[in-house]
């Protein structure tokens, strides 16, 4: 793999630091080169909070320059929308949960509700192709990190990082009911896909 650039980004308390271990450790066991780092700003408030995963031989530092990013993964879809602007390089491939975790200026009535035409919109002038998923019989909503995951797996979006390989990060990284609850539902996200017509 040529050097392939992940930006993660998201809302405190939605799971974007065990996603981006997950892919880290995924990457790992797939065989690449791999860095990361996180910054979580003011995530215990709902503040942003951001992961930088940077893969290939050449990779020297984890921090991904402004327009650099391969793949943008957005858990929430004004961060989603940032993040593409921001970081994601033209053609490259914006993957978010569509769900809005409103921003200070929204509540205000100070900024406007990003709409899912308004990503698509932003997007199509540069040539991003857009992913958006729900899952709106998801019990517990701090699993929407592995709804993406499941997602990235099977649009083909991490190279040669497959499903097993981020199934071996996950029992690294969990236990217990909740490493069940969540290997449960990343295997029927692929089970869904291949009952589909």
């Amino acid at each position: 793999m040529n050097p392939f650039a992940i930006y993660l980004c998201g809302v405190g308390g939605q799971g974007i630091g065990l996603l981006s271990e997950i892919l880290l450790r995924a990457a790992d066991y797939a065989g690449y080169v791999a860095k990361a780092v996180d910054t979580h700003g003011l995530a215990q408030r709902g503040g942003v909070v951001v992961s930088h995963i940077r893969l290939g031989e050449t990779v020297h530092t984890p921090l991904i320059p402004a327009y650099g990013a391969d793949l943008v993964v957005g858990l929430e879809r004004h961060e989603a929308l940032r993040g593409a602007q921001a970081m994601l390089r033209d053609g490259g491939a914006l993957v978010y949960f569509d769900t809005v975790l409103q921003p200070l200026g929204v509540r205000l009535g100070t900024e406007a509700e990003i709409t899912n035409a308004d990503v698509d919109r932003a997007c199509a002038s540069r040539g991003i192709a857009v992913h958006r998923m729900t899952c709106p019989n998801l019990a517990d909503p701090r699993m929407q990190n592995i709804v993406v995951l499941g997602h990235l797996h099977l649009l083909g979006l991490v190279g040669e990082v497959t499903a097993e390989h981020s199934l071996r990060a996950m029992d690294d990284l969990l236990e217990g009911p909740v490493l069940a609850a969540n290997v449960g539902l990343f295997r029927s996200i692929a089970a869904t896909a291949r009952q589909a017509p």
